[in-house]
């Protein structure tokens, strides 16, 4: 079969007790009886997650199919022989503020039999009030944070950042940090699912119970002279370029249009306006994949200004 169209995949929805109705009150989604959904992981390639093609000849593949046995086709040549895709890329509905967290670097991570994370925030939307935290505030130490966590005093001690749309942050693993409320946020990260809790504001989950907590786990991951990080300051169309992935934006103009990536298969989502590729129309929130093997595919404006925020697998992946 041909690789000369973009490929899109079905979302996978997951429920979150800090979750809400954005998914579908803000970007159209269909969302599945339950909820309150705070996640969409729409390109996914795990043992007990996988992104499967939604349309075209290539539908009902699944992506692990697409990088086991058509990798160079759809990602490109020189990429490292990873067991499964190395990224993964979500939507978070932060209705309520999540959890104070870390994620494992790699040693840590290893040990303790958890899989490293790197990740990055794209902020599609965000309330009035909406802010973020990241890193810690000046003059925390280890020993304050230990004291001030058994009194439950955490946010005191966190550098909060308020955000609006458009705002990029990285977040490297062993950076302290939560989502805070009223935040719609697209998420690049390495292919991981392990998250160490630390503080969770004293609620229970959607069972009625307190969610468990990693407090050693994180006090060995979490680096206390990360010291009152700032946003990204995009550099021209670049926003993140690190070891695990590189993150990109694209501004079409009216009418205007541009070219896919060619040596890499690109994963683009739209941030703002609609597109067309591929004679296929991609609104707001969409996510799709163009694969290196189509050359490059016109992606064009649809009536309006439209916003597209572009990936690639990094240098490691």
């Amino acid at each position: 079969m041909r690789l000369d169209h973009p490929l899109s995949f079905t979302p996978l929805y997951h429920s979150r007790v800090w979750g809400g109705t954005a998914l579908a009150d803000r970007l159209g989604r269909i969302l599945p009886p339950g909820g309150p959904y705070g996640e969409s992981w729409d390109l996914v390639d795990r043992p007990e997650a996988q992104s499967v093609v939604d349309f075209g000849p290539w539908a009902g593949t699944s992506l692990h199919q697409l990088w086991v046995e058509h990798r160079e086709a759809v990602f490109g040549s020189g990429l490292k022989n990873a067991e499964r895709f190395p990224l993964l890329i979500k939507i978070l509905d932060a209705r309520e503020v999540l959890s104070v967290q870390v994620h494992p670097p790699w040693g840590v991570a290893v040990a303790a039999a958890g899989e490293p994370k790197t990740e990055a925030w794209v902020i599609l939307e965000a309330s009035p009030e909406a802010k973020v935290y990241a890193g810690f505030r000046r003059g925390v130490t280890r020993e304050i944070f230990e004291e001030e966590l058994r009194k439950g005093n955490v946010e005191s001690l966190l550098h909060s950042i308020s955000v609006k749309s458009g705002d990029v942050l990285f977040i490297p693993s062993g950076r302290c940090h939560a989502i805070g409320a009223g935040c719609l946020i697209a998420e690049v990260q390495q292919n991981s699912d392990t998250t160490y809790r630390v503080f969770d504001w004293g609620r229970v989950g959607l069972d009625g119970k307190p969610r468990e907590l990693h407090v050693m786990e994180s006090l060995e991951c979490m680096r206390f002279d990360d010291i009152e990080p700032e946003l990204v300051k995009p550099e021209g169309e670049s926003l993140i370029k690190c070891p695990f992935f590189e993150i990109s934006r694209r501004r079409l103009r009216g009418a205007g249009s541009e070219k896919s990536a060619v040596q890499q298969g690109a994963i683009y989502l739209v941030e703002s306006g609609s597109v067309e590729c591929g004679g296929r129309i991609f609104s707001r929130g969409s996510t799709f994949l163009t694969p290196a093997g189509a050359g490059a595919l016109d992606i064009s404006s649809v009536g309006e200004d439209a916003v597209l925020m572009c990936s690639a697998i990094g240098v490691e992946g």
